[in-house]
């Protein structure tokens, strides 16, 4: 809004610092600012309206230490995180841009969500919640969105350095030329494709539609689409499940995922550059650097949470968070055609999501065949097996901590090992 009025304001008026918002990093400064102030000195108060409305969690015995001490801890702070997410993305980002569009709907669809989650346990006095085929329903549903949007949408698309013969070969208003910080001229073709790029790979860029025409034909290019969206369905399933599981002890979603999001925001602002990207070898991506205003709110807004969220906790966050936080993730790295990248960045949701599939996995297997079920680890998801083996859980969001940072610098350096 006040980015809208300050380009009104512009066009009629001379005033000191009036193109200073056209800036993009001073844009996304304040963002992060902002979200930052929102959660620290509103925090505290809006604890205090959870507990007066008694939004207390309520905890299951799992016989892990100190679990009982956090029982009626307020719980669906998660709405603090969302709404230091969004006023800043209100207030500085452009909100006629298309990906910054799709990343508030994805924040208010995935909050939604985890808001119902938190309501039937706290108000209903359900422990399961929201039942979960309820919850992947949704999770397809923006699967959907978000996959139809970057298919299908005439303003998301990707450009690609051809050479000059290359150049020539394609409709002139899909060819735009480039000056490097030398002076030499690039050319730049229209790719509106599905491509992504792929890590650890010297050719990193590939076009979804390759492995449908190769298992099926030409004649199935046009349903590659089919494709897509089941990729993009599961990336945000797994995401949003991923981090919904690792919010299980102090601090330690909300930490990885402001890790997360500096490198999301690195990637992003990087491929909104076209000098940048092209210095990089990266995929230039129009219109996309604006996210950096959004993913600016995000890491302020962790962060934020995180000064009452870390051991001993004040509030937890609550589905309403956790849920929001994995699908703005995973919507994150598809927009900026990385998601093949997430294994890696998000690698501890990954661990998180692999700890219980193989625990159950393993579990059904043994009582089966044996009769008696069996474990691999002393609790899943992968934080309790650590609980449980005697470590505190300020020393197991210490040591994910730093796995995490060691995720993003690996994700980071892909850009340059191929």
């Amino acid at each position: 809004m006040i980015y809208e009025l300050f380009n009104i304001l512009s066009d009629k008026y001379d005033f000191a610092g009036e193109y200073l918002f056209q800036f993009l990093s001073f844009r996304a400064v304040l963002a992060a600012v902002t979200s930052l102030v929102i959660t620290i000195l509103f925090g505290q108060r809006i604890i205090n309206k959870l507990r007066s409305l008694q939004m207390g969690e309520t905890i299951r015995d799992l016989g892990l230490e100190g679990q009982k001490e956090k029982e009626g801890t307020p719980t669906m702070g998660g709405l603090m995180i969302l709404g230091a997410i969004l006023l800043p993305t209100l207030l500085f980002a452009d909100l006629t841009n298309v990906y910054i569009q799709m990343m508030i709907l994805t924040t208010v669809w995935m909050g939604i969500i985890g808001f119902i989650d938190d309501y039937i346990k706290i108000f209903r006095k359900n422990k399961k919640g929201l039942p979960g085929k309820f919850k992947v329903f949704g999770q397809i549903t923006l699967g959907l969105i978000i996959g139809a949007c970057m298919y299908f949408h005439p303003d998301i698309y990707a450009k690609k350095e051809v050479s000059a013969n290359e150049a020539s070969r394609f409709p002139q208003e899909q060819i735009s030329i480039v000056n490097d910080f030398d002076g030499e001229e690039h050319f730049m073709a229209k790719i509106d494709v599905p491509i992504t790029t792929i890590p650890f790979i010297k050719s990193h860029e590939i076009n979804y539609e390759k492995p449908v025409v190769m298992l099926f034909g030409e004649n199935a290019r046009p349903y590659a689409w089919i494709f897509y969206f089941a990729v993009i369905i599961f990336i945000i399933t797994a995401i949003s499940n991923g981090a919904n599981l690792t919010d299980g002890i102090d601090g330690l979603a909300t930490g990885t995922s402001a890790i997360m999001g500096v490198v999301l925001f690195a990637l992003i602002y990087i491929s909104g550059n076209i000098i940048f990207a092209n210095y990089l070898n990266v995929m230039f991506i129009p219109f996309v650097g604006e996210l950096a205003v959004f993913v600016a709110a995000f890491i302020g807004a962790t962060i934020g949470f995180l000064w009452y969220n870390s051991f001993p906790a004040k509030v937890f966050m609550g589905d309403t968070g956790s849920l929001a936080i994995g699908g703005i993730i995973a919507s994150l790295a598809i927009i900026a055609r990385k998601e093949w990248m997430l294994p890696v960045l998000a690698g501890i949701f990954l661990a998180e999501n692999l700890s219980v599939i193989m625990q159950v996995s393993w579990f059904k297997y043994t009582k089966k065949k044996y009769g008696e079920g069996r474990r691999i680890f002393l609790m899943s998801p992968l934080h309790h097996h650590y609980q449980k083996a005697g470590f505190h859980e300020s020393k197991i969001v210490t040591r994910f901590f730093i796995v995490g940072i060691l995720l993003a610098i690996i994700t980071m350096a892909t850009l340059k090992i191929r």
